[in-house]
């Protein structure tokens, strides 16, 4: 008796066009993959993402491709079976072995395994071929059969072509177009509409298989036991299922039990389990699930999932003194402020994203404090080794089902493919901890208020929904719930994000998607305080890459003429609607900027973004209150990363290096903090006088304890002139203790100020270490503020034994957003974009440096207007 036999077919495939046999077989580029990698591999087209080469590739969307590979049988006993597994076909194709048709797909998310037993040749190497439609030309046609429906959807770009392939990585709006919505243009990325074997393929031989592990886990409220209960389901003859759960490699529990009518299950309970806890937290100790079918007591396939035990909440209840209710997540009783960030698919080109990329990009997520990542309904269900990295490193995950932007269909056939992909994913997906909630969609609900479709939260009738013009709400508010109920009844289900109360613009309830800043009303950044939610799931500000991700677009680099920021070149680089003028706003209202040199514009919008989303992050986390006072319970920042090289919301770019905002929200987001708030009050001289009214500056203290004990501080103020540098008010407070209680934020005190032109510290020593913390505040806007040039400045790197080496900083005057540059990626600074007051060294670390190399850091200020 063989085990089972899983055979890689990934070796010797070649593609054309579909519709000319005369031209030349072409070998791909690697495997799985897609036609555009391919056709760039064999220079046919050029690399879309330099200077505006997008626009030559778009022809390849609307063309047929067939892969072909040639591959042989192996031996094969009586009675065994051969099935060929396709984990992700892109999207609608049809695959033909051997001259018969043995598959037609239309959705990329569901894997298909297909019996071939009949179907290979013995003694003859086999052919598979797998043809391609144009998936954008079938959307199209799905519109045209189906007039009826109103379709409609945002922030995408291919104008009213958007309407063959509007968002979602399951549908279009038109129909039935399983191909994820970001292929098509999202208002951050390019419009490559690809396809292809963009996930693996393979052969099995077996007499038996698993066919599906799956299994839940209970970890009761006491925290004190869990039950595991495993289920498997079986293909072909087996007798029996050996079930074992591992830890740390040692095989903690196991059991036999007979197989019966192709499934076994087994149960098992554990006392004082090891239990999984978010970055922070706790440790992310990850069990296994192992299953073994046996016959006659050889061996035919063995699969394991590994698991984490924790128990997961999301609270939504009644506040203090505050209308509408919580929105918080709660693991294992703790309740958890989640600061982080919304993710996108990190390529165009999916199949070239290697799995220690992505344990690169959630590395870098916590090392910056960020402890949730939301997969955002626009992009794609992410590879196994994303949601790996999020179980093994403690980084809660936000899953979104595929709908974005847009008003779906629901029809018959169209519901129908939804639940199959949906089970799918689930089952894909469902074993990993870090998947704390699936919403249904993103912005749906958002879309149909904005459009006024028919939609009655009131009305609770299904059938009266499919009879709207919102038909897609029976997706969200029966499909997708019975799915989740059925397969993960542990795990929250949100309807949408955003959705709460009777709008998704109330912030009272529910989470919130908060854009009247830069998109909107385009408010102030200043008064993120007045536009909080229970939770943030999107919020954002654009700001340019680092000015070498630029130079890897423009065909001649630094030498380009259109290296400049109002170029056309990298104009197109950026998708979203409106961009110029909003981001001219922003810069104009803030910081004092010139266009000239290109690497300080580069700086100066990356440190107004720094601004802007570090005082979200420190506003919004000021109302976490503590027990019944969760007012705000989470900010998601709108975005970590970017597809391509680009000038987006991103907060670190293409190539994973950091914009200056993402060290602010590192710094936001510690556990401890200290923060100021400066208000201006306007005080009348009289009852009625105008004229002589004065302006009080006032500073407001406040402090932040995310860990969970309490920890007590001495602080003190300082301040300074900004023109002369020197001290103008110097308070201590050592006999004056505070306590920061755990898991909230406290409001410390209130000072006064003299005038605009003073820089305000604030800072904690703890009692206990003497480690010390600071805030820095500054006038605002910044543009108005008289910056001086530093003559003092003094930079250092020190050698540390046994560790990373240490940046000093100091300066004789207030400086602003001190950013450090290096023209090498494995140089890595634990900070950047720091603020320095008089007196005050300034240290942290850096990889990649040594003392003396001081020369090869480029320093970054902001420069008062007068010196631009």
């Amino acid at each position: 008796m063989l085990p089972l036999q899983r055979i890689s077919l990934h070796d010797g495939w070649k593609f054309r066009q579909v519709g000319d046999d005369k031209a030349e077989w072409m070998p791909v580029s690697q495997f799985p993959t897609n036609v555009h990698l391919d056709l760039i591999h064999n220079k046919v087209i050029p690399d879309p993402s330099i200077a505006k080469n997008e626009e030559d590739v778009q022809w390849v969307g609307e063309r047929s491709w067939v892969y072909k590979t040639l591959f042989s049988s192996p031996p094969m006993l009586p009675g065994q079976k051969a099935t060929i597994v396709f984990e992700g076909l892109d999207t609608h194709a049809a695959v033909v072995l051997n001259g018969e048709r043995i598959l037609q797909t239309e959705d990329m998310f569901i894997p298909e395994r297909i019996d071939v037993t009949k179907s290979l040749y013995r003694l003859v190497e086999n052919v598979l071929e797998i043809t391609f439609e144009s998936t954008y030309l079938i959307g199209k046609k799905l519109a045209t059969d189906n007039p009826k429906h109103k379709y409609g959807c945002w922030n995408v770009s291919l104008s009213s072509d958007r309407f063959a392939l509007c968002p979602s990585g399951n549908a279009d709006i038109i129909g039935r177009v399983g191909d994820p919505s970001r292929l098509t243009g999202w208002d951050w990325g390019p419009a490559l509409l690809t396809c292809g074997p963009w996930r693996p393929v393979s052969l099995e031989i077996y007499t038996s298989c698993i066919a599906d592990l799956s299994f839940s886990t209970h970890l009761d409220q006491s925290l004190q036991w869990a039950e595991i209960t495993a289920r498997c389901e079986v293909n072909g003859n087996a007798d029996e299922a050996l079930f074992e759960v591992v830890f740390q490699a040692r095989t903690v529990m196991s059991t036999v039990v007979k197989v019966v009518d192709g499934f076994a299950s087994a149960s098992f309970r554990t006392q004082n389990p090891e239990l999984w806890y978010p970055a922070r937290y706790g440790k992310q100790p990850l069990y296994e699930l192992k299953a073994t079918l046996l016959l006659e007591h050889h061996v035919c396939d063995t699969k394991g999932k590994s698991f984490g035990l924790r128990r997961a909440e999301v609270v939504q209840r009644g506040l203090h003194n505050a209308p509408g209710t919580s929105f918080f997540f709660r693991i294992n009783g703790i309740p958890i402020f989640c600061g982080g960030s919304n993710w996108i698919p990190a390529d165009s080109f999916i199949p070239r994203i290697k799995p220690s990329r992505y344990r690169d990009w959630i590395e870098l997520a916590v090392a910056g404090n960020q402890n949730m990542i939301r997969i955002w309904g626009g992009g794609i269900f992410e590879e196994q080794a994303f949601y790996d990295a999020c179980d093994e490193l403690g980084v809660l995950v936000w899953q979104d089902f595929l709908f974005a932007c847009g008003n779906y269909p629901a029809n018959e056939e169209y519901m129908r493919l939804v639940k199959r992909e949906a089970t799918a994913s689930v089952m894909g997906l469902r074993h990993h901890p870090c998947i704390v909630i699936w919403a249904g969609n993103n912005e749906d609900y958002q879309y149909a208020e904005s459009e006024k479709l028919e939609y009655d939260p009131q009305d609770q009738v299904p059938d009266n929904w499919l009879k709207s013009n919102f038909p897609a709400r029976y997706i969200y508010e029966k499909i997708l719930l019975e799915v989740t109920q059925e397969l993960v009844p542990d795990t929250y289900y949100h309807f949408g994000s955003p959705y709460g109360g009777t709008k998704t613009t109330d912030p009272t309830v529910g989470d919130l998607h908060q854009w009247n800043v830069w998109h909107g009303t385009q408010e102030e950044y200043q008064d993120w305080d007045k536009l909080c939610g229970r939770f943030i799931a999107e919020f954002g500000m654009e700001a340019f890459p680092s000015a070498k991700t630029v130079d890897s677009y423009l065909p001649k680099g630094k030498d380009d003429p259109e290296r400049y920021a109002q170029s056309s070149t990298i104009d197109f680089h950026n998708k979203g609607s409106g961009h110029a003028r909003r981001l001219a706003t922003y810069m104009v209202e803030n910081v004092p900027y010139s266009h000239s040199p290109f690497e300080y514009y580069v700086y100066c919008t990356q440190l107004m973004q720094a601004e802007c989303l570090a005082t979200a992050f420190r506003l919004w986390k000021r109302e976490w209150k503590g027990a019944g006072r969760e007012y705000c319970s989470g900010a998601l920042v709108w975005q970590l990363n970017d597809c391509w090289p680009t000038q987006s919301w991103s907060i670190v770019d293409y190539y994973l290096r950091p914009k200056l905002a993402y060290f602010a929200i590192k710094r936001e987001m510690a556990d401890v903090t200290i923060n100021l708030r400066r208000v201006v009050e306007e005080v009348p001289a009289g009852e009625h006088g105008r004229v002589e009214s004065k302006r009080i500056h006032k500073v407001q203290i406040f402090g932040t304890n995310l860990s969970l004990r309490s920890r007590g501080y001495h602080w003190y103020t300082q301040s300074w002139n900004i023109i002369s540098g020197e001290l103008e008010k110097s308070q201590r407070f050592n006999k004056s203790l505070v306590q920061l209680p755990s898991n909230q934020s406290l409001e410390i005190a209130e000072e006064r100020i003299g005038d605009e032109n003073i820089v305000f510290a604030a800072y904690m020593v703890d009692i206990d270490s003497r480690s010390q913390l600071r805030a820095i505040s500054w006038p605002e806007p910044l543009r108005y503020v008289p910056f001086q040039k530093p003559k003092q400045f003094r930079m250092e790197i020190r050698d540390k034994a046994g560790a990373d080496h240490e940046i000093e900083l100091e300066a004789e005057t207030p400086m602003k957003g001190v950013a450090l540059e290096v023209n090498d990626d494995k140089v890595v600074f634990d900070d950047n974009g720091i603020d320095l007051v008089p007196k005050e060294t300034v240290r942290f670390g850096v990889k990649g440096l040594s003392s003396g190399e001081e020369d090869r850091i480029t320093v970054r200020y902001l420069k008062a207007g007068i010196d631009l």
